[in-house]
């Protein structure tokens, strides 16, 4: 018995032997901050980290190679506990969330054959690729609304409808959708995506020169959603308000509403949801990305630079504009009269800007206060050049050097800055664009009795906006059309007394299509004048380039411009340097100047962070879509567009109060409901709110009275 037990004994002993050495050989540690990392996380295992359920997850995270913030599920409030546990900072992430990219259900496409197997959009989708027409509309079918683990969907009219609350971004529906209609958009997505091949784009977006989703935030303002407007607007253009003021609206030109009555009032919108925000007293949240240590340097604080400045900041850079003048705002503040554009509605805008973490520095002039080797010597890694247009075309004939002769430009910025100079009784200016019909209407509240336009074409080719030619017309500027000038006449003091032009006749096209004038001989005609301003064009002035070393490479064209890469907007033989806006564009819409500071943030936000500068390969950069372009929009009412308020001639032709105003919250819901939220084929007639019926019956009541 005895030598039994001690054999067992013995047993023991040799095997807890053997299970310690072994534990000591093939022992494997297990770092417990990752249970603790597990147990933070929220347990919902829906894959959208990448990883295989929680564990994997809080194991990658101990490790190193994923990082706090990767639980798509829980947040910055679990990736907060996730870095205490680690013990390291973390600064925050911008959210992500899911996004339908179809406007329409199923029963406005065509339909190619009529689908009647599986439920289920990735079965559909191997038939011919589903059996609607449009290739990138929804199917319907409710595949992403049954796969999304956090009820964050549900179907409307046979369409996926996101709850923004309950949505944590896990991609679970895009993983599903075969088509691609719904994806998981992060905010940095938004502010550095594009137009694109196969995307749903109405005919507005695609023509407007900021890519700003027009559909989506009419239909925002249809639902009464003002802030989530606005905030759809400022992913693609800062200055709404200012754009509100003074964009002459090339979207409108493509809104299919217009071959059913008249476009929709765009503009007008985006005015009155801007000016909603000013007017409430606050300002509205906008998240920027974590910081990523790379700096920019901005030469112009005009629309483009504050533009690219706004992105970059909103991107994670850190941001210094250099500007020449003692105010940023470039031609907005300096070109553009206060009737337009209120300075102090301006002010507000930027400052907006500015409170993102963005530097300024005024007065500098770029090639003497500072240079691109300076800037490289401060730490820069990249240069953005947005100096605007403001060197003028100077009139050569005879004359043009006297006293009382200005350029467009130097006379709206002597304006802007306080120095007006002397105003005769009698103006002449010179032109027929905007900065012409800016440079008569100051004329007028400056105190000049008679004001006239001289052009060398006929009212119809005038460059300028219709609606200012029409308000220039009420407040009674005097038109000379086919009138080309010949000499200015002064007297012995040097002072401008009369402008002599030769009166012209159109002849054959030109290469830009219009017909050429020309001169009738001995038509000499004489204008009594104590002024002539020339405004007949303008370019940006680059006389900085001969002065600085780094900038001997830079290349211009014959236009006077950049010649910077067409898509990233970069110079080739200087790639840390950048252009955008008139520097690029030439003399150009406010909109076009955002839009390129927008593209060169994000070319630059690539070169930084990628090493090239490269744009989408399918981002269209302002071609449109053939397939959109269509006249025939049958089945729609006639609904009369919405007019904006003015300020009767009498009350403002000797001041500078704002003459256009902004239409009321009413007019607004109204406005809304004329937009058929357009795809690239399909639109859709919007039901009317009681509310609003009131505005459409008034209007109706206006045309009856008027005819």
């Amino acid at each position: 018995m005895l030598s039994a037990v001690l054999a067992i004994g013995g047993l023991g002993l040799v095997a807890g032997l053997g299970l310690a050495v072994a534990s000591k050989v093939f022992y494997v540690y297990t770092d417990p901050r990752i249970d603790e990392v597990l147990d933070a996380l929220p347990g919902a295992n829906c894959g959208g980290c990448g990883y295989a359920g929680c564990s994997g997850a809080a194991e990658a995270i101990v490790k190193g190679e994923a990082p706090p913030n990767v639980c798509v599920a829980g947040g910055d409030e679990v990736a907060k506990k996730i870095a205490d546990i680690l013990g390291i900072e973390f600064a925050g992430a911008l959210p992500q969330f899911a996004e339908v990219g179809c406007h329409f259900s199923v029963e406005e496409a065509e339909v190619k054959f009529q689908y009647e197997g599986v439920q289920d959009c990735r079965a559909a989708v191997m038939f011919d690729h589903g059996q609607k027409v449009c290739e990138v509309g929804c199917l319907g079918l409710g595949t992403c609304v049954r796969a999304c683990p956090f009820g964050a969907l549900k179907m409307g009219k046979r369409l996926p409808e996101v709850d923004p609350k309950k949505c944590t971004g896990c991609g679970t529906c895009e993983r599903v959708c075969p088509k691609g209609v719904i994806k998981v958009i992060k905010i940095t997505q938004k502010l550095t995506s594009f137009n694109e091949e196969g995307q749903c784009l109405a005919p507005c977006q695609q023509t407007c020169p900021a890519e700003i989703n027009i559909p989506l935030y009419i239909k925002k303002i249809r639902e009464g959603d003002y802030e989530g407007a606005l905030l759809v607007i400022k992913e693609r253009n800062p200055i709404p308000l200012s754009i509100g003021r003074v964009c002459p609206r090339p979207c409108e030109t493509a809104c299919r509403r217009q071959f059913v009555d008249e476009p929709v009032a765009i503009n007008y919108l985006k005015r009155f949801v801007a000016d909603y925000e000013m007017n409430s007293g606050r300002r509205y949240d906008l998240p920027v990305a974590p910081p990523t240590g790379k700096r920019v340097a901005i030469i112009g604080g005009g629309p483009a630079g504050l533009s690219a400045a706004y992105f970059l900041r909103r991107l994670g850079h850190d941001v210094t504009i250099f500007e020449a003048m003692p105010k940023l705002g470039g031609m907005l503040r300096y070109g553009i009269p206060e009737y337009r554009l209120p300075k102090k509605i301006l002010d507000w805008e930027i400052e907006g800007i500015l409170k993102l973490g963005i530097e300024a520095r005024t007065n500098l002039r770029f090639g003497k206060d500072f240079d691109l080797q300076s800037l490289v010597g401060a730490g820069y890694h990249a240069v953005l050049i947005a100096i605007g247009a403001w060197k003028d075309t100077r009139l050569r004939i005879e004359g043009a050097d006297l006293k009382g002769c200005y350029t467009g430009i130097e006379f709206l910025s002597k304006v802007a800055l306080g120095d007006v100079p002397p105003i005769g009784r009698r103006a002449v200016v010179i032109g027929g664009g905007n900065t012409a019909i800016d440079c008569v209407r100051t004329l007028k509240r400056l105190g000049a009795e008679d004001v006239m336009i001289v052009y060398r074409r006929t009212r119809k080719e005038m460059p300028a906006n219709e609606e200012e030619i029409v308000a220039a017309e009420h407040e009674g500027i005097k038109f000379h059309f086919l009138a080309a000038p010949n000499r200015i006449l002064g007297d012995e003091n040097g002072n401008v007394t009369h402008l002599e032009y030769i009166k012209m006749e159109l002849g054959e096209p030109d290469a830009s299509g219009r017909r050429r004038p020309v001169p009738i001989e001995g038509s000499e005609t004489l204008l009594e004048t104590d002024m002539v301003i020339t405004a007949i064009g303008q370019s940006p002035d680059f006389s900085f380039k001969d002065l600085d070393e780094r900038l001997k490479d830079l290349p211009l064209t014959r236009w006077n411009t950049v010649d910077a890469d067409q898509r990233t907007l970069q110079c080739p033989e200087i790639p840390y340097v950048f252009a955008a806006g008139d520097a690029f564009l030439g003399p150009n819409l406010v909109v076009a100047a955002v839009g390129t500071g927008r593209r060169a943030a994000v070319a630059i936000h690539n070169y930084l962070l990628k090493g090239t500068a490269e744009l989408p390969e399918k981002a269209l950069l302002g071609k449109k879509l053939p397939e959109s372009e269509f006249e025939d929009v049958s089945g729609v009412e006639k609904r009369p567009r919405i007019h904006q308020p003015e300020l009767p001639v009498k009350e403002r032709i000797d001041n500078f109060r704002e003459v256009e105003q902004t239409i009321s919250e009413i007019e607004a819901r109204y406005e809304s409901t004329r937009c058929l939220y357009c795809g690239i084929t399909c639109y859709h007639e919007q039901p009317l709110p009681e509310d609003a019926k009131v505005v459409l019956k008034k209007k109706k009541e206006e045309m009856e009275a008027a005819a």
